[in-house]
C-alpha cells in the first residue's frame, strides 16, 4: 500500500504563513514596513499628482475647455449674415451639447451717463439683448446687485459689464435712446467672453420693445460633454442655420483643451513610471526578506522533510509566508499613502483625489510581485534534502 502526503487545506496554509511570520514578528514588521514605504510612496505620488491634475481640470475648466461660439458669417455677396431666430433652440437639441444661450447686438443703440453727454461720445460700450441662461453657460458672476430675470427683462432694467459699470460712474447711471435705465446689477470680469465687460445688458423683451432690437442672436455661447467638443463643432453650423450653414462661423475649440489632454497624458506616463519603479523596489524587498528567511529556517526545512513534508508543501509554505507579508505591507502601505495625500492636498486647496485603481492595484501589485519575489526562495528551500539541512543547521 503506498502512502500519500497529507494535503494542506488553505486554513493550514494561512496558519502555516502566519506562524513562519509571527515567529520573528520584528523581522516580519521590518519587512512590511519597508514594502509599505514602497507602495505609500508610490499611491502619494499617484494620488498628489491626481489631485493636482484635478485641480488643474478644474481651473482649465474655468477657462472655459468645453465653450465653443457661433456668429453669423458674411452672404457670397459680402453682407452680414443673420442667425436664425430659433438657432439657439436648434442648438440645445444637440445631444452632448449641456447649455446654449445667446447675446444680440441692439444697433442704434448707445449707452450714455446723462442725456447731455454728446451724442458722439459713445466710449465704446454697446448694447447687448441677454437671454436669462447666460451667466451660467459662460461662467459670468455678479459684482453686485442682481441678474435679469423673467420680470425684469421686459422692463427699462440694465445689468452692466465692469469696464461698463468703472465708466459710468459710481454709482453707475444708464440712458439709452431718450430713457434713464435702472442698473440692477453689475458683473465681474467674464474671462471666457470679454465682450461682455464692455456691454450694456437688457432684457431680451425689453431690448424689442424699447430699442427697437431685431430678435437675431448674434453670439450663441455654447457649452458641450468635453469628450465631444470636437464633433460638437462639427455640426453646429448646419445646425445654427441649416439652410445657409456656410455663413455661420463657429470657434474653435478653446487653447486650453489642448494644454487640459497634454497634462493629462503627461501625467499619465509619469505616473505609470513611478508605480513601475516602487513595485520593482517592493518586489526586491520582499525576495531579500524570504531569501534571508530561507538561510536561517535551514533545520526547520529539514525537520518537516524528515517529518513527511513534500517539496511541494515547503515550496506551498513559503510562497504563502511570501505572500501574506507583501499582503499586509500593501495593505498598510495604501492607506499611508491616502493619508499623506489627503494631508497634502488639504494644505493645497486641492480636491483629495486617489484613483481607485491606484488603491486596489497597489495591494493587487504587490501581492504579485511577492508571489514572484517569494518563489525563488520557496524553491530553494524545497530543494534542500532533509540530511543536508539538519546537518548545516
Amino acid at each position: 500500500m503506498s502512502l500519500r502526503p497529507a494535503r494542506l487545506r488553505p486554513s493550514d496554509l494561512l496558519r502555516l504563513g502566519g506562524t513562519g511570520l509571527s515567529a520573528r514578528p520584528l523581522r516580519a514588521v521590518l519587512s512590511a514596513l519597508g514594502i509599505a514605504i514602497g507602495i505609500a510612496a508610490m499611491t502619494a505620488v499617484v494620488g498628489i499628482s491626481a489631485s493636482s491634475q484635478a485641480d488643474l481640470d478644474r481651473a482649465l475648466a474655468a477657462l472655459g475647455t468645453n465653450m465653443l461660439t457661433v456668429t453669423p458669417g458674411q452672404t457670397m455677396f459680402g453682407k452680414e449674415s443673420n442667425l436664425p431666430d430659433d438657432s439657439v433652440s436648434m442648438i440645445r437639441r444637440i445631444a452632448p451639447v449641456l447649455s446654449a444661450t445667446a447675446t444680440g447686438a441692439v444697433d442704434g443703440a448707445h449707452v450714455y451717463r446723462t442725456d447731455r453727454v454728446p451724442v458722439a461720445q459713445t466710449g465704446g460700450l454697446g448694447v447687448l439683448a441677454a437671454q436669462l441662461d447666460l451667466l451660467k453657460t459662460v461662467g459670468a458672476r455678479l459684482a453686485d446687485g442682481i441678474w435679469l430675470n423673467a420680470a425684469t427683462a421686459r422692463y427699462p432694467a440694465v445689468v452692466l459689464g465692469s469696464d461698463a459699470a468703472r465708466r459710468l460712474g459710481n454709482p453707475p447711471t444708464v440712458f439709452m435712446l431718450g430713457r434713464l435705465w435702472s442698473v440692477i446689477g453689475t458683473l465681474d470680469p467674464v474671462p471666457l467672453a470679454p465682450e461682455l465687460d464692455s456691454a450694456a445688458l437688457v432684457g431680451w423683451q425689453a431690448a424689442a420693445t424699447y430699442l427697437g432690437f431685431d430678435g437675431h442672436p448674434t453670439t450663441v455661447y455654447t457649452r458641450a460633454v468635453e469628450a465631444q467638443v470636437e464633433a460638437v463643432r462639427g455640426v453646429l453650423a448646419p445646425t445654427a442655420n441649416p439652410q445657409q450653414p456656410n455663413e455661420v462661423k463657429v470657434s474653435r475649440p478653446s487653447d486650453a483643451l489642448a494644454a487640459q489632454r497634454t497634462a493629462n497624458a503627461t501625467f499619465t506616463a509619469l505616473l505609470l513610471g513611478l508605480g513601475a519603479v516602487a513595485l520593482l523596489v517592493g518586489g526586491i524587498g520582499v525576495a531579500n526578506t524570504m531569501v534571508i528567511s530561507v538561510l536561517e529556517r535551514r533545520a526547520e526545512i529539514g525537520l518537516r522533510r524528515s517529518l513527511g513534508a513534500t517539496k511541494g508543501q515547503v515550496r506551498t509554505q513559503f510562497v504563502t509566508e511570501s505572500l501574506l507579508l507583501s499582503l499586509l505591507g500593501g495593505a498598510a502601505g495604501v492607506l499611508l499613502g491616502y493619508l499623506v495625500t489627503g494631508l497634502y492636498s488639504t494644505t493645497q486647496s486641492w480636491p483629495t483625489v486617489v484613483p481607485l485603481w491606484a488603491l486596489a492595484g497597489g495591494v493587487g501589485a504587490t501581492v504579485v510581485i511577492g508571489a514572484i519575489a517569494g518563489l525563488y526562495p520557496a524553491i530553494r528551500a524545497a530543494r534542500l534534502a532533509p540530511t543536508e539541512a539538519l546537518a548545516s543547521a
